[in-house]
């Protein structure tokens, strides 16, 4: 009998520790995805042949790229049971590829050392916090939820300061944003160990919430990055 036991408990460890290994292979294909993209469109002549119009104003591309993400973020996590797991795989890298292109701006406002000494700041930050909620016994469930009502506060914050630009607003905004995604990092780590540690389902589902793990893990990663340098980055 102990010997079964042991054998589920092993078969158990290594059905999480593979979901996690697909959750973060994911993960770090959307950052060298948007990473690569962002690098090739971080210049002034790429802004200006996509992303101005000839008046001098922004163009339709640029919102499209900012807010596109959006949309594809919601319809992958709210309607991954009708999709196919190809199709998942090709809207979570279009995706990346939208994220990278809104990234690119980075480049043009923050010198390379600035984002390279962030990123590494970040990647510190992200890995105590992810390894917090993996191994805490507290339930984070009410802490995650206080959070996520923080976070769509700063969010509409976010876009109304997209056209007001105050720079204290969006200093605010990101020093909030420190605080609520290592936080919903831990949370989500959390909210992973059960989803890794459920038997009953399917390899499919598995295989798709993986997926959408690293797809949670990866919008929270960049977000971080993105009130870091903020908040620390300065500018060239």
């Amino acid at each position: 009998m102990n010997e079964i036991l042991d054998r589920s408990e092993g078969y158990s460890k290594e059905i999480t520790r593979e979901f996690f290994r697909n959750v973060y292979s994911y993960m770090f294909a959307a950052l060298g995805v948007s990473g690569i993209i962002a690098y090739l469109a971080g210049t002034p002549e790429f802004f200006l042949q996509y992303f101005m119009s000839p008046d001098g104003g922004v163009s339709p591309l640029f919102y499209i790229v900012v807010f596109a993400p959006v949309g594809l973020g919601l319809l992958i996590q709210m309607a991954y049971h009708r999709l196919s797991f190809g199709l998942l795989m090709v809207l979570f890298l279009a995706y990346s590829a939208l994220m990278g292109l809104s990234l690119g701006t980075v480049f043009l406002v923050y010198s390379g050392a600035a984002i390279a000494s962030t990123f590494l700041v970040t990647a510190g930050a992200f890995a105590g916090m992810a390894i917090l909620g993996y191994t805490t016994s507290t339930d984070l469930t009410k802490f995650g939820s206080l959070l996520y009502m923080v976070f769509i506060g700063m969010f509409i914050a976010g876009i109304v300061n997209i056209f007001f630009n105050n720079d204290m607003l969006g200093f605010i905004i990101a020093v909030l944003g420190v605080f609520v995604f290592t936080g919903l990092t831990a949370y989500y780590m959390q909210q992973l160990k059960y989803i890794s540690q459920d038997e009953t389902l399917s390899g499919l589902d598995r295989n798709k919430l993986a997926l959408i793990g690293g797809l949670q893990l990866y919008i929270l990663f960049i977000n971080l990055f993105l009130s870091l340098l903020r908040i620390f980055g300065g500018r060239d």
